[in-house]
């Protein structure tokens, strides 16, 4: 289960997705550099295929996989995926390109998102779709995807090597359901996409709710943190901090954006990026990183690197598995006593806040990234293992 959008923001396009997977799978950003071997093999979760080279790309991929759940380009290109369930039998067909596989190849190869859902259409169609994408429930599935860049976005939905595709010019959230018209025939009509549909409705309400200037990171990440009562916790906005659901309803309340269907399924990972308008002039890029659950974890601004924009810089710390560690334990915590939450982020707040107030006063300025950035992760991974003794 996931829940990705983006929206036209005050710099461009602001891409954002949580990453829900089964309690316990580490999840970490990894910054990747271009690479330069067109006409080797490339070995993928299953499949060898011929390579082509890569751009850059900072991805957020569980440990165990080679592709990504989500993540963004040198070139402004973002990418996630959701599970959807299809009639194609994603259990019975043979080991192939998975949906994680889909993004990191198509971030990989593509200069905008046009071009993205191009090199994802073309692979379903000559590699096919299938594989294990849940280890824990050793569980084969479909996936669809939102494909953005600067100016434009697009939903690509799969069912096997079958696909349907449509642009959206503005702003779109998709989740765990089948939601284009066209490709509705794909839809498994026996399974209950109620734990999809509150989702997505509580995505499309906060895009209908964005200002006239446009999304931004902050609303964006207190839209992360949603546990069913709405947005909360915007990065230098305060306000109260909103427990998570303690369960499940029949009617599916309790599945909520920032998830916590403890024993099932839980926010591994989120990202939000600002894709620049004009980030083909140099302007950067500039995304925000929390391992683990939003609503106990940090967002940690990092500077990718971009195709004409100076040397980036990403603290090291969001690709190392103790600051996934330390947000998972507070994530527990906070799952058993959901009482706890407010404690906790009396500590990580003012931390985060700091961190963002940062990343605006050096955005443009990159020869500054790294000495004032050079701190955003240990200072991050520091408050949230500060705060687990403090509520045991």
């Amino acid at each position: 289960m996931c829940d990705t959008l983006c929206a036209p923001g005050r710099r461009g396009m602001v891409f954002a997705k949580n990453s829900d997977r089964p309690p316990g799978e580490v999840q970490i950003a990894w910054p990747f550099g271009r690479r330069s071997s067109v006409g080797c093999t490339l070995r993928t979760q299953y499949l060898s295929i011929v390579d082509t080279g890569a751009h850059a790309t900072l991805l957020s991929c569980p440990t165990w996989l080679w592709g990504a759940e989500h993540g963004v380009n040198e070139h402004g290109v973002a990418i996630g995926n959701e599970r959807v369930s299809t009639t194609h039998d994603a259990a019975a067909a043979k080991p192939a390109l998975i949906g994680m596989d889909l993004v990191r190849l198509g971030l990989e190869r593509a200069r905008t998102a046009a071009e993205a859902v191009e090199v994802m259409a073309d692979l379903l169609q000559t590699c096919g779709q299938g594989g294990i994408a849940d280890a824990a429930h050793r569980e084969a599935y479909d996936s669809s995807f939102l494909v953005a860049d600067p100016t434009e976005a697009f939903v690509l939905e799969t069912a096997g090597a079958d696909f349907a595709l449509a642009r959206y010019p503005a702003g779109v959230a998709i989740s765990n359901r089948i939601t284009l018209p066209d490709f509705d025939r794909f839809r498994d009509a026996g399974e209950d996409t109620a734990f999809a549909d509150v989702r997505l409705a509580a995505s499309r309400r906060f895009l209908a709710s964005a200002d006239s200037g446009g999304l931004t990171p902050a609303a964006t990440a207190a839209h992360l943190r949603d546990h069913g009562t709405g947005p909360w916790g915007a990065p230098g906005g305060g306000g109260p901090v909103h427990q998570p659901p303690l369960r499940v309803g029949p009617d599916s309340s309790g599945v909520t954006v920032c998830m916590h269907v403890r024993e099932l399924s839980v926010t591994a990972a989120s990202m939000i990026a600002e894709l620049p308008a004009d980030l083909a002039d140099g302007a950067p890029l500039r995304a925000y990183v929390a391992l683990g659950s939003p609503c106990a974890g940090i967002y940690v601004p990092a500077f990718p690197r971009t195709a004409a924009g100076p040397p980036p810089f990403v603290p090291f710390e969001i690709s190392g598995e103790d600051m996934w560690h330390a947000a998972d334990a507070l994530r527990q915590l906070v799952e058993a006593d959901p009482e706890a939450l407010p404690v906790i982020r009396e500590t990580l707040t003012p931390v985060e806040d700091e961190l963002w107030a940062e990343a605006d006063d050096v955005l443009e300025d990159p020869a500054r990234w790294a000495e004032v950035g050079g701190s955003w992760g240990g200072r991050a991974l520091h408050a949230l293992r500060s705060c687990i003794p403090s509520v045991t």
